[in-house]
C-alpha cells in the first residue's frame, strides 16, 4: 500500500490568492490576479503564468503572485525554481502560511522530506486551523517512515476537517504499514464513503483486505481501483498477488502482465510474474521473468534465492556454484535474499538454514503475537491432535501419513484435520478426510481465524505438516492454534521461530551437537522420523525395460528426485560412475523438458553420450512404484536427499545409495536406510559414494545379496512398520502433553523403542 499523494498534489493545489497578504497591490492587480487564478484552476498554466508575471511587472513585491508562480513551477516539475520563487514571497511576508505550505509541497516533490516537514511545521504554527498543512506534513513523515508521527498529523487534519477524503485514504496507507489492518480498512471505507472517486482508496482497500486474508473481497476492490484508473499498475500487480493467494495462477499471470504493460520497469511485477509461472510449471519463462526483475532491481527481496531455485530446477548451471556461495553469504549477513525452502538445496549448513528461516519468519510474521494467552486446560482422557496441511490430496505427504491417521488409538487421541490446500477431490483426499474424527476445510479463512477455530475446538497439540513448503501458513501457528505446536514431516529443517515448540526427528537426522541450529526442541523417535503407509500398492500392470526405453542387459542407475536437487557436483559423480560402468544408463524423472535438455548437454560436456540418460515420463503413483523395480540402484542427491522418493524406492525393493551431510535434509537417506537395515549403503564422502556405486554394478553377487536383504527386511523393518511407528509417535505426543500439564517448558525428548533394535548388517554384529 502506497501513499497516493504525489500526483494529486501536482494536479490539485489549494489556491488562496483571492485574499493575498496586505499591501499586495491596487485594484487592477486584483483583477489580473482573479483572471490568473481562474486560468490556474483550469490547468491553463502558460496563461496563468503570463498574468502572474504581468502583476509582478506592476507590483514586483506581490507575494501572492510570487507564491503562485512557485506553485506552477512545482506543478510542472521545476522544484528548485518553485522553492526560489516561494522563498521570495516568504521573504516579503514571513507570516504567509499558505506559502510555507506550498514550499513544503515543492520540497516534498523534490523528495527533500525533512525540509518539507519543517516548512509544514511553520505553516501550522502560523495557521493552526490549516487541515491541508497537517495532511501534507503527514505525507512527508510517511515518506520518512515516521509512521506514528504521520498518523498523528493525519488525525489532526481529520479533527479539523472530518470529511477530508484524501486524509482518510493516506491515513489508511500509514495504518497499513503499522500493520493495523482493520483500522486501515476502516479508513479506506471512510474515504470511499465521502468520495467514491477518491484516488487510490479502492487500491488501498484491496491492500488492507489482502493483509487480512480476505482475498475475494480484495480482488473486488482492486477491480474497482483499475476501473477507476485503468493505468494503475500497482493495483494490477497487487490484484495478481491476491489471485495467486487464491491459487488462481492463470488469472494472476494476466494481472501481472497488465501491470508490466503499463509499467515495463516494474521489478516487483516481473518477480511476481515469475512466481506465478513457477506455480504453473512454466520454468523457463519464470526464469526469464526473474532475470528481468534482477536487471531492474538486483536487491529485490528474496529474488536471488528464487532465481537460484529456478535455475536449479532447469539444471541451468553456468556460474551457479559462485552464486550459491554469494547467496549463503547474504543470508549469513541477515539479508532477505532467499526463502528458507530454496536454501535447502543450496547450502548444507544447518546454521545457514536456520538463519534463512529466522530472517523470513521475522520478516513475514514480525510480531508472532498470539491472539491471547491460552488458559491451561484440565487434563482429559483423550489428547486432541490437530493436523494442519495444504496437502490432503494425491500428494507425497498424504501418501506417507494416511495409515498413521487411521491407526491412531481413538481411546487416547482425538484426531482433527485442518485443510487449507486446493479444492481437489481425489482418492487420497477422501481417504485422509475419512481417517480424521473431524475434518475442517479452512482454505478460505484468514490464518488468525483458523487459529481461533483451533482454540475453540480445544486442540491440545497442533502439528504443522507444511513448514516453509508451498502454500504454507505459518501465521496459524504464530497466532497460537494450540498450547503445544509441532513441526513435522513437510519441511526438513527448522522454522526459526518460537511459534513451533518441537520438531520431530531422529538421532541420525539431528545429532546432539547440531541442536543449536534448530529453534525447536527435538523429539527423537527411535528408528526413523518418517512415517510410511505399509498398505500402499504398486500397479499390477507389468512394465518391461523396453516399455520405459531402458536397455535390457545394462545396469540401470536411477534418481527420481526433482531436478532442483541435482547439483553440478552430484552430476559429476554420476557421470564418472557411468564412465566406469560400461553400458550403464541413468534413469531420471522428466521433471520438465528444459531440465532434460540441459542435463543431456551437461552429460556431453563430461564425455558421456546423452543417450545414456533416459527420462521417465510422468505416471500415476501406483505405476511409478511398479516401474521402479526395473532399475538396479537409486543414486541419491546432496545436500537435499531423496525423502518420499527414497522410501518409495525402498518399499518396492530398489536399493538406495546415499551420502550424508550436516543438515536435516542431507541426512534423511541415512535415516531411512538404517531403519530398513541397510546402513552399509550410507556413505560420507563423494569418493566413497562413487566407489560403492561402481562396486555394486561390477560385483553382481554382492549386489544381489543386498537386494535380497532389502526385499526381506522391508516386510518387518521399522521403516515400514506403521503400527509400531504410530505407538512411538503417540508416546511422543503423550510425553509433551505431560510436560505441558506439569507446567514444564518444552525440552528435548528421547522416545524409547517398543521394538527390537533396528536390523543390522552381518558385518556389524
Amino acid at each position: 500500500m502506497k501513499n497516493k499523494r504525489d500526483d494529486r498534489l501536482r494536479q490539485r493545489v489549494k489556491l488562496s490568492p483571492s485574499k493575498p497578504p496586505a499591501g499586495s497591490g491596487p485594484a487592477t492587480v486584483e483583477l489580473l490576479l482573479q483572471r490568473a487564478v481562474a486560468h490556474h484552476d483550469a490547468g491553463q498554466f502558460p496563461e496563468a503564468e503570463a498574468l502572474y508575471r504581468q502583476i509582478l511587472e506592476v507590483s514586483p513585491n506581490h507575494s501572492g503572485a510570487l507564491h503562485l508562480l512557485g506553485v506552477i513551477a512545482f506543478q510542472v516539475g521545476q522544484h528548485a525554481i518553485a522553492v526560489e520563487l516561494i522563498d521570495k514571497a516568504i521573504q516579503i511576508h514571513p507570516d504567509y502560511a499558505e506559502a510555507h505550505c506550498s514550499r513544503g509541497n515543492a520540497l516534498y516533490l523534490a523528495q527533500e522530506y525533512q525540509a518539507a516537514v519543517e516548512s509544514y511545521d511553520r505553516a501550522i504554527r502560523l495557521k493552526p486551523e490549516n487541515a491541508e498543512a497537517y495532511h501534507n506534513r503527514g505525507s512527508a513523515q510517511h515518506a520518512l517512515k515516521l509512521y506514528s508521527s504521520a498518523l498523528e498529523s493525519y488525525d489532526q487534519a481529520l479533527l479539523l476537517k472530518p470529511d477530508y477524503a484524501e486524509a482518510h485514504g493516506n491515513r489508511a496507507s500509514t495504518l497499513y504499514l503499522l500493520q493495523r489492518y482493520p483500522e486501515a480498512l476502516e479508513s479506506c471505507d471512510r474515504a470511499i464513503l465521502i468520495n467514491p472517486d477518491c484516488q487510490g482508496a479502492w487500491s488501498n482497500r484491496g491492500d488492507a483486505l489482502q493483509a487480512l486474508e480476505r482475498y475475494e473481497a480484495a480482488v473486488e476492490s482492486y477491480d474497482k481501483a483499475v476501473l477507476q484508473n485503468p493505468n494503475h499498475a500497482e493495483a494490477y500487480n497487487n490484484r495478481g498477488s491476491t489471485l495467486h493467494a487464491l491459487l488462481r495462477c492463470e488469472a494472476a499471470l494476466a494481472s501481472y502482465d497488465q501491470a508490466i504493460l503499463l509499467k515495463p520497469d516494474y521489478a516487483d511485477a516481473h518477480c511476481n510474474r515469475g512466481n506465478a509461472l513457477l506455480a504453473l510449471k512454466q520454468y523457463q519463462p519464470a526464469l526469464e521473468s526473474f532475470d528481468k526483475a534482477m536487471l531492474l532491481k538486483p536487491d529485490c527481496e528474496y529474488l536471488l534465492g528464487m532465481r537460484m531455485h529456478m535455475r536449479r530446477s532447469l539444471c541451468d548451471w553456468a556460474g551457479i556454484e559462485g552464486e550459491a556461495r554469494q547467496l549463503e553469504s547474504l543470508v549469513e549477513r541477515g539479508e532477505r535474499a532467499a526463502l528458507p525452502f530454496a536454501i535447502l538445496a543450496v547450502s548444507d549448513s544447518p546454521a545457514v538454514q536456520r538463519r534463512a528461516a529466522e530472517i523470513y519468519a521475522r520478516d513475514k510474521y514480525p510480531a508472532c503475537s498470539p491472539i491471547a494467552e491460552i488458559p491451561r486446560r484440565p487434563r482429559r482422557d483423550r489428547i486432541r491432535i490437530g493436523y494442519f496441511s495444504a496437502d490432503y490430496y494425491n500428494h507425497a505427504t498424504s501418501y506417507l501419513i494416511a495409515e498413521l491417521l487411521e491407526r491412531h488409538d481413538r481411546s487416547r487421541f482425538e484426531i482433527l484435520g485442518f485443510s487449507f490446500g486446493p479444492d481437489t477431490v481425489d482418492e487420497m483426499g477422501q481417504r485422509v478426510a475419512a481417517a480424521m474424527d473431524r475434518f475442517f476445510d479452512v482454505r478460505s479463512m484468514p490464518e488468525r481465524d483458523i487459529a481461533q477455530l483451533s482454540r475453540s475446538l480445544e486442540v491440545d497439540i497442533a502439528v504443522d505438516l507444511k513448514g516453509f513448503t508451498r502454500d504454507s501458513r505459518l501465521g496459524i501457528f504464530a497466532a497460537r492454534a494450540a498450547p503445544i505446536q509441532v513441526n513435522y514431516l513437510g519441511y526438513p529443517g527448522t522454522m526459526g521461530t518460537d511459534a513451533l515448540d518441537y520438531l520431530i526427528a531422529d538421532p541420525t537426522l539431528i545429532p546432539e551437537a547440531s541442536r543449536p541450529h534448530y529453534s525447536e526442541k527435538i523429539i527423537y523417535l527411535p528408528d526413523s522420523y518418517q512415517v510410511n503407509d505399509s498398505w500402499r500398492c504398486a500397479s499390477t500392470i507389468q512394465r518391461t525395460r523396453a516399455d520405459e526405453g531402458l536397455p535390457e542387459d545394462a545396469f540401470v542407475y536411477c534418481c527420481f528426485n526433482t531436478a532442483h536437487k541435482i547439483t553440478p557436483d552430484v552430476f559429476d559423480i554420476w557421470m564418472c560412475v557411468l564412465g566406469l560402468v560400461e553400458g550403464s544408463v541413468l534413469w531420471l524423472l522428466e521433471d520438465n523438458p528444459w531440465a532434460a535438455g540441459n542435463l543431456r548437454k551437461e552429460a556431453v560436456r563430461r564425455g558421456i553420450s546423452p543417450d545414456r540418460l533416459v527420462f521417465a515420463r510422468p505416471v500415476s503413483v501406483p505405476e511409478h512404484l511398479a516401474r521402479q523395480s526395473l532399475a538396479d540402484l537409486f543414486l541419491d542427491t546432496l545436500p537435499y536427499n531423496a525423502h518420499t522418493t527414497a522410501s518409495d524406492a525402498l518399499w518396492v525393493g530398489l536399493p538406495l545409495l546415499t551420502r550424508t551431510g550436516e543438515s536435516f535434509a542431507s541426512r534423511v537417506g541415512a535415516s531411512l536406510l538404517r531403519a530398513v537395515g541397510l546402513p552399509e549403503l550410507v556413505t560420507a564422502t563423494a569418493q566413497e559414494f562413487e566407489q560403492l556405486a561402481v562396486e555394486l554394478a561390477l560385483n553382481p553377487e554382492r549386489y544381489q545379496n543386498l537386494r535380497q536383504r532389502l526385499r526381506q527386511n522391508r516386510l518387518h523393518a521399522p521403516l515400514f512398520d506403521c503400527q509400531t511407528f504410530t505407538l512411538h509417535l503417540e508416546d511422543a505426543y503423550s510425553a509433551i502433553y505431560d510436560r505441558y500439564q506439569a507446567g514444564l517448558p518444552p525440552e528435548h525428548i528421547q522416545i524409547a523403542s517398543r521394538t527390537q533394535p533396528a536390523l543390522k548388517h552381518p558385518d556389524e554384529m
